[in-house]
C-alpha cells in the first residue's frame, strides 16, 4: 500500500516535506482511486467531490495515527497475516462499492425520467417517482470517513515500518504520520475536487449518470477482485 523509504541523512523538515508529497502520491493509488469514484459519481454538485475528498482524506489520516501511532509507541509492526486481513477488508469494501454502483446505474437505466428539486440550496436528481430521504450532511461525510479509515488500516502497517525506520523519538514519527495524512487529504481532495467539475456537466442526463456509475462500479469490482484474490490465501491459510 505504501512505497518508498527514507534513505540517507536527511533533516526533519526535509523528511516532512517528503511525507506530505508522498502522502498526495498514496492518495492516488488505483484502490483509494476505485473506491472515491464510485461516491464522486453519485453527486450532482461540483463542490462534493473536494469534501468526499477531504472526508476520506481524514479517516485515512484517523486510522493511521491510531494504529500506526499505537505500533511506532510499542516499536512493533503488524504480522504478514493482520496485514492480508486489513488489505482483503480493502477489496470487500471494494467489491461492495462497485456492487452498490451498478445497482444504481441499472436504476438510473430502468427509471423514468429523473426529477429534479432543491433540498437545502442544493440540487438534487432522482430518477422515477420513488421514494427518497436525505440523510445530510453526516451521512455525506460518514462514506468517504469510513472508506478512508478502511484505507488506513491496510496502510498504516508499511507506514509505521517506515516511521521506525526513519525517526527516533515517537514525536517526531506521529508528526511525520500527520504531515503525510495531510497529504493524503491534500491530494485526494484535489483529485476528486478536480473531477466534481467536468462530471457535474456529464450527468446532466440519466443514461450519462449510469454509465458512469457503470463504470465506477465496475472498476471498483475489477480492483477488488484482483487485488483480494491474492491475500486470501495469507489471510486462510
Amino acid at each position: 500500500m505504501l512505497e518508498g523509504q527514507l534513505g540517507g541523512p536527511l533533516t526533519t523538515a526535509t523528511a516532512w516535506f517528503l511525507g506530505l508529497l508522498l502522502g498526495m502520491r498514496h492518495a492516488l493509488e488505483p484502490d483509494h482511486l476505485a473506491a472515491v469514484s464510485t461516491l464522486v459519481t453519485e453527486e450532482d454538485d461540483p463542490r462534493s467531490g473536494l469534501w468526499l475528498g477531504a472526508y476520506w482524506g481524514l479517516g485515512h489520516t484517523v486510522a493511521l495515527l491510531a494504529m500506526g501511532g499505537a505500533l511506532a509507541l510499542f516499536r512493533t509492526t503488524l504480522s504478514t497475516r493482520l496485514t492480508a486481513a486489513f488489505e482483503l477488508g480493502v477489496s470487500v469494501m471494494l467489491l461492495f462499492l462497485g456492487l452498490r454502483a451498478l445497482v444504481r446505474a441499472r436504476a438510473e437505466m430502468l427509471h423514468g425520467v429523473p426529477r429534479r428539486h432543491e433540498h437545502r440550496g442544493r440540487l438534487h436528481v432522482h430518477a422515477g417517482e420513488a421514494p427518497h430521504v436525505h440523510l445530510g450532511h453526516r451521512a455525506f461525510a460518514l462514506r468517504p470517513l469510513l472508506v478512508g479509515v478502511i484505507h488506513g488500516l491496510a496502510g498504516s502497517g508499511a507506514l509505521t515500518a517506515l516511521v521506525l525506520a526513519g525517526f527516533d523519538t515517537n514525536t517526531e514519527r506521529i508528526a511525520y504520520t500527520l504531515v503525510f495524512g495531510g497529504g493524503s487529504v491534500l491530494g485526494m481532495a484535489l483529485l476528486s475536487g478536480l473531477a466534481g467539475w467536468p462530471l457535474a456537466h456529464l450527468l446532466q442526463t440519466r443514461r450519462a449518470r449510469a454509465w458512469t456509475s457503470a463504470a465506477a462500479g465496475t472498476l471498483s469490482v475489477a480492483m477488488g477482485i484482483l487485488w483480494g484474490w491474492p491475500l486470501l490465501p495469507q489471510v486462510l491459510g
